[in-house]
């Protein structure tokens, strides 16, 4: 049976056959082929936090494929103490082929994954992102080509997003850079699990952002504050305002270098309207390769 609890639980094989799925799921669909390989699958969800493209690609993923799809909050599911979660994973587990958690906590959706029967994916959480992490290096391959080599520069708080991407990069040959303040730079506990794990990965930093940009393939940013940050917004925003993606930035990286934001995006303030769409920018096929690369993640996990 497998999981996505986090990238650390796939190999590079697995990586590329999730992908080799991805593609030949969104040729079909270009093509207008139907195919209807989960037929008779349910994918449940349970989501503490709100979503726009987490929650409508994996459902949309479920239509297309032929399943169906069930969503439940943290209430309805019981993850608020009304049971203990194990038992909510066990009779959960009974009804659906496969799960998906959208959570604060890393910690519930591993203590999830161990006491259910079906496959169990991170849909989100405090410290990891799979799937957009999976989804980003789809995309990137899908646009320029092998990853290999690659290096994909991070600008900004060193958060679920870049530490999923991180793990993504090790795991496909790609080297990643990291430009952000010190007080928001990835922890020495993460790139040292990440190098038990990964002893090739090729993770670096560079303070100055316009010198981490100059041999970039890719520029990636997030947004300074996410959900369950709020309070810390004003702070983070003083703190990473040198670090805005804008037209100057951009400029400092070679010419065919591509720019990416996970979306939703605070215009103005991690990135500008010039670059988030302009000519550069691929954010928008990224955002719809999350509906892909939920179809090849799913195919992958319930077809064995």
């Amino acid at each position: 049976m497998k999981h996505l609890s986090s990238l650390y639980d796939l190999t590079a094989a697995d990586v590329a056959d999730i992908f080799a799925l991805a593609s030949e799921l969104k040729a079909k669909r270009t093509r207008g082929e139907a195919d209807a390989r989960l037929s008779g699958r349910l994918l449940a969800m349970i989501f503490e936090k709100p979503s726009l493209r987490t929650r409508v690609s994996f459902e949309a993923a479920m239509t297309q494929l032929g399943g169906a799809s069930t969503f439940l909050t943290s209430e309805e599911a019981g993850l608020t103490g009304r049971e203990a979660l194990a038992d909510v994973a066990r009779v959960l587990s009974g009804y659906a082929d496969a799960i998906a958690l959208r959570t604060f906590s890393q910690q519930l959706i591993e203590e999830f994954r161990d006491a259910a029967s079906c496959p169990v994916i991170n849909a989100l959480s405090d410290e990891r992102h799979p799937c957009q992490a999976l989804t980003d290096l789809f995309t990137i391959q899908e646009t320029l080509g092998e990853l290999a080599g690659r290096t994909l520069v991070f600008v900004g708080d060193g958060n679920n997003v870049a530490r999923s991407l991180a793990i993504a990069t090790a795991l496909t040959g790609m080297n990643m850079v990291t430009s952000s303040p010190a007080a928001y730079a990835f922890g020495k506990a993460f790139l040292k699990e990440l190098k038990r794990r990964h002893p090739q990965a090729k993770v670096t930093s560079e303070a100055d952002p316009a010198r981490a940009v100059r041999k970039a393939d890719v520029v990636y940013t997030d947004v300074w504050a996410s959900m369950g940050q709020e309070a810390e917004a004003d702070r983070r925003r003083k703190a990473f305002a040198p670090y805005q993606v804008n037209a100057a930035l951009m400029a400092q990286a070679p010419a065919g270098c591509r720019f990416m934001h996970d979306l939703p995006a605070r215009r103005g303030e991690e990135v500008t309207d010039e670059v988030l769409d302009g000519p550069q920018s691929i954010v928008f096929q990224q955002a719809e390769n999350r509906l892909h690369l939920a179809k090849g993640l799913l195919a992958w996990m319930l077809e064995g």
